[in-house]
């Protein structure tokens, strides 16, 4: 799906989200949220060709498997995009927090097929990229309470796109995914805006 081209969005003050979003915001490029959100993509789908065996290892026993790290991320952007929507539709209804590790132990993910996995965060990452897209800077200044705290909907734009290059980063540099994809496949991710 082709977009227009988006005024790029500004990196929020820290008044505009929790302190623990932090470390995701400043793994965003200096490019910013939309490209990120964009290039990730394709490395996203480098994931579609790894036979289930190689998507189900884990890095350290207790830890999710590739599987479970995309099906996290999607799961994770269906949370923050919906977040994103309410709030860029002044609703300033408190949004409640979700318990990751609850959701992952109870998620069919490490028993599907990566391939379906991959499509699926592909189907939503679309719809992401559509929402942020279309919203103007009257939606991005608009805020409520997620999780307890308030956070705007242009600091979750930041969010989106730091959450998924974190975990993107982490299969990149744990769980091997270069040898996956193959020694000369750079992953398509700049420095974060701090450096990180």
């Amino acid at each position: 799906m082709r977009h227009r081209p988006a005024p790029p969005i500004a990196l929020p003050d820290p008044d505009e989200f929790g302190f623990f979003y932090a470390g995701y915001i400043n793994r965003v490029p200096a490019s910013g949220p939309l490209a990120a959100l964009e290039a990730q993509r394709a490395d996203i789908r480098r994931f579609e060709g790894l036979n289930d065996a190689k998507a189900s290892f884990r890095y350290q026993e207790g830890k999710w498997s590739v599987k479970e790290v995309l099906g996290h991320i999607s799961d994770a952007e269906r949370v923050f995009g919906y977040r994103l929507l309410r709030i860029a539709r002044a609703d300033t209804t408190p949004l409640a927090g979700f318990d990751e590790r609850q959701w992952a132990a109870a998620a069919p993910h490490h028993h599907r097929p990566i391939k379906h996995i991959v499509h699926e965060l592909l189907a939503v990452r679309a719809a992401t990229l559509a929402l942020v897209h279309s919203l103007d800077e009257a939606a991005l200044a608009r805020s409520a309470l997620a999780n307890d705290m308030a956070v705007t909907a242009r600091a979750l734009c930041w969010i989106l796109a730091g959450h998924s290059q974190h975990h993107l980063m982490i299969l990149y540099e744990r769980y091997g995914a270069r040898d996956m994809w193959g020694a000369t496949v750079q992953p398509s991710w700049e420095p974060g805006v701090l450096g990180g």
